[in-house]
């Protein structure tokens, strides 16, 4: 059986490298990895190569529950793309340069538990969340 993929994406007001950077730095997931105000993810570890792992701990920032996203990354091409595996699905991370800054497209294989929507709404808020980050990142560096 054929899981059903999900795609999210956003255009984020900044270079192609500097997202890159963000997307893949523990210390700048930590600032963007949440879908909603009251989660946060406290740790992060990327080793980003081919056959390398990571690891986000998200957790309710009342401490009423938590889980740890991670997996290995299968594919990485700088500054354009990363796939991954994680709990035996598949990811797709695209970065492509544009006149309004980089878009970034993450293509995920869905899972049975909970809805279709909700998980494009999950992983959209994330994605939402990152491009905020970013841009205000660049807009710091800017000033």
């Amino acid at each position: 059986m054929t899981s059903q993929k999900i795609t999210v994406e956003t255009t984020v007001n900044a270079p192609v490298e500097r997202v890159w950077q963000a997307y893949t730095s523990p210390e700048d997931i930590k600032q963007w990895n949440a879908a909603s105000d009251d989660w946060h993810t406290p740790t992060a570890t990327v080793d980003l190569r081919e056959g390398g792992i990571f690891s986000s701990r998200m957790e309710a920032k009342d401490g009423s529950m938590g889980f740890d996203f991670a997996g290995t990354y299968t594919k990485i091409e700088t500054h354009k793309l990363i796939e991954y595996e994680f709990g035996g699905r598949h990811a797709k991370v695209e970065f492509a340069p544009g006149s309004e800054g980089a878009r970034v497209s993450v293509t995920f294989e869905a899972e049975g538990e909970n809805s279709i929507e909700m998980q494009r709404d999950g992983w959209q808020s994330i994605l939402h969340n990152f491009k905020r980050h970013v841009e205000a990142r660049q807009r710091e560096t800017i000033e």
